[in-house]
Protein backbone atom coordinates (compact mmCIF):
# COMPACT_ATOMS: atom_id res chain seq x y z
CA UNK A 1 0.00 0.00 0.00
CA UNK A 2 1.28 3.22 -1.04
CA UNK A 3 0.87 6.56 0.64
CA UNK A 4 1.70 8.60 -2.59
CA UNK A 5 -0.90 10.80 -4.29
CA UNK A 6 -3.22 8.37 -6.83
CA UNK A 7 -1.82 10.09 -10.00
CA UNK A 8 1.90 9.01 -8.69
CA UNK A 9 0.53 6.09 -8.07
CA UNK A 10 -1.25 5.79 -11.57
CA UNK A 11 2.21 7.03 -13.74
CA UNK A 12 4.01 4.21 -11.87
CA UNK A 13 1.92 1.50 -12.80
CA UNK A 14 1.75 2.63 -16.48
CA UNK A 15 5.56 3.09 -16.57
CA UNK A 16 6.44 -0.39 -14.80
CA UNK A 17 3.25 -2.09 -16.65
CA UNK A 18 1.95 -2.91 -13.75
CA UNK A 19 -1.05 -5.60 -13.95
CA UNK A 20 -2.08 -6.33 -10.85
CA UNK A 21 -4.15 -3.86 -8.44
CA UNK A 22 -2.19 -1.71 -6.77
CA UNK A 23 -3.33 -0.03 -3.12
CA UNK A 24 -3.09 3.64 -1.94
CA UNK A 25 -3.77 5.16 1.61
CA UNK A 26 -3.12 8.98 0.18
CA UNK A 27 -5.44 10.05 3.21
CA UNK A 28 -3.59 7.83 5.98
CA UNK A 29 -6.55 6.53 7.23
CA UNK A 30 -5.44 2.32 6.94
CA UNK A 31 -1.28 3.00 7.15
CA UNK A 32 -1.48 3.80 11.16
CA UNK A 33 -4.00 0.71 11.74
CA UNK A 34 -1.06 -1.69 10.79
CA UNK A 35 1.22 0.26 12.02
CA UNK A 36 2.94 1.54 9.15
CA UNK A 37 2.77 5.20 9.01
CA UNK A 38 5.55 7.14 11.20
CA UNK A 39 3.74 9.62 14.17
CA UNK A 40 6.41 10.74 15.61
CA UNK A 41 6.29 14.82 14.89
CA UNK A 42 9.76 15.87 15.44
CA UNK A 43 10.36 12.82 12.87
CA UNK A 44 11.78 14.61 9.38
CA UNK A 45 9.19 11.99 8.00
CA UNK A 46 6.44 12.47 10.22
CA UNK A 47 3.27 10.81 8.01
CA UNK A 48 5.01 9.23 5.38
CA UNK A 49 4.45 5.68 4.98
CA UNK A 50 6.93 2.94 6.76
CA UNK A 51 8.44 0.39 3.98
CA UNK A 52 6.21 -2.98 5.21
CA UNK A 53 5.13 -5.92 4.06
CA UNK A 54 2.31 -7.47 4.63
CA UNK A 55 0.65 -10.81 3.06
CA UNK A 56 -3.49 -10.67 3.86
CA UNK A 57 -5.16 -13.87 3.40
CA UNK A 58 -8.87 -13.89 1.01
CA UNK A 59 -10.22 -13.74 4.88
CA UNK A 60 -8.65 -10.11 5.48
CA UNK A 61 -6.21 -12.49 8.23
CA UNK A 62 -2.35 -10.75 7.97
CA UNK A 63 -0.45 -14.02 7.31
CA UNK A 64 2.64 -11.87 7.64
CA UNK A 65 4.15 -8.72 8.63
CA UNK A 66 7.65 -6.97 8.71
CA UNK A 67 8.09 -3.22 9.10
CA UNK A 68 11.72 -1.71 8.25
CA UNK A 69 13.11 0.73 10.84
CA UNK A 70 14.92 2.20 8.05
CA UNK A 71 13.21 3.04 4.69
CA UNK A 72 16.18 2.49 2.88
CA UNK A 73 16.36 -1.40 4.00
CA UNK A 74 14.38 -3.80 1.46
CA UNK A 75 13.23 -7.17 2.68
CA UNK A 76 14.62 -9.99 1.37
CA UNK A 77 12.77 -11.31 -1.31
CA UNK A 78 13.14 -14.95 -0.38
CA UNK A 79 11.96 -14.38 3.51
CA UNK A 80 8.77 -13.04 1.33
CA UNK A 81 8.09 -15.87 -0.99
CA UNK A 82 8.88 -18.46 2.07
CA UNK A 83 6.50 -16.20 4.32
CA UNK A 84 3.74 -16.18 1.43
CA UNK A 85 4.65 -20.27 1.08
CA UNK A 86 4.11 -20.68 4.79
CA UNK A 87 0.87 -18.85 4.66
CA UNK A 88 -0.80 -21.43 2.98
CA UNK A 89 -1.74 -19.25 0.06
CA UNK A 90 -2.44 -20.58 -3.26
Amino acid sequence: MSADHPLAIAAFVKDQHVKHLLLGDFRRAVLPQYDALVTDPASPVFRYGKRAYFIIDRQGVVRYQKIQTNPLDLLDPQEVLKALKDSGAK
